[in-house]
């Protein structure tokens, strides 16, 4: 059973109001991502559609944030990992993630908050027919989407608080992996020492071995007539 977005005042249709599906606000964000641009780039999505890198940089409303980092947050606001579908599409991303957010069972699995791909690559026909189908359920219209308006984030002062949150935010990441590698480092002397024991005791072994059988080989030839 398709699940359709709900009714919306003239205007507004399939655009998820702030009183509307709370959870779906507070969807995850991606690795570098604030709550108020993750919200920009709902609405940047809306003004330029999905997958309009270019415009949504050009743009200034995201400066810093790069192709992969666009791409990824689009993810966890839709809910789903294949963005192919919404190629373009002047979509409230939310409204989409509202109705993944409702679909359960054991055949869907989830990574980070979103559905992951399971099947295989679309064809170009499935692509275009799913593209048509999602245009006319959840596009908005040109005269709602081509008035919504994006803050231009140039302003040396806000670039630069960014930049010190991303800094940040990489300098934690680096004391993690330094950790880890400190971790792995441990383990792997811990494994190299027992390893050592194993092969001092093995050596022994051998030799005591060795020296047993020269003795059963002296005693023999002692007993020959």
């Amino acid at each position: 059973m398709s699940h359709k977005p709900r009714s919306m005042p003239v205007g507004q249709r399939n655009i998820l109001r702030p009183n509307d599906s709370a959870s779906l606000w507070n969807c995850t964000l991606s690795p570098g991502w604030t709550r108020e641009e993750s919200d920009i780039l709902r609405k940047a999505l809306m003004r330029f559609g999905v997958g309009n890198w270019k415009d949504i940089m050009e743009s200034g409303c995201l400066p810093g944030k790069t192709n992969a980092q666009l791409n990824l947050q689009t993810q966890r606001l839709l809910g789903q990992q294949s963005t192919a579908e919404f190629q373009m599409l002047h979509i409230d991303p939310l409204v989409i993630g509202e109705k993944n957010a409702q679909i359960q069972g054991e055949h869907v699995k989830r990574k980070n908050g979103f559905i992951v791909n399971s099947g295989g690559k679309l064809s170009r026909e499935e692509k275009l027919r799913r593209i048509k189908e999602n245009k006319e359920k959840y596009e908005l219209p040109e005269d709602v989407w081509s008035k919504i308006d994006l803050p231009r984030r140039d302003d040396p002062v806000i670039l630069l608080e960014q930049k010190e949150r991303q800094l940040a935010e990489m300098q934690q990441e680096l004391i993690k992996v330094r950790e880890w590698i400190q971790d792995r480092r441990t383990e792997v002397t811990k494994d190299a020492k027992a390893l050592s024991l194993e092969l001092d005791s093995f050596v022994e072994n051998d030799e005591n071995l060795d020296i047993m059988e020269e003795t059963s080989r002296g005693k023999r030839i002692k007993r020959s007539p």
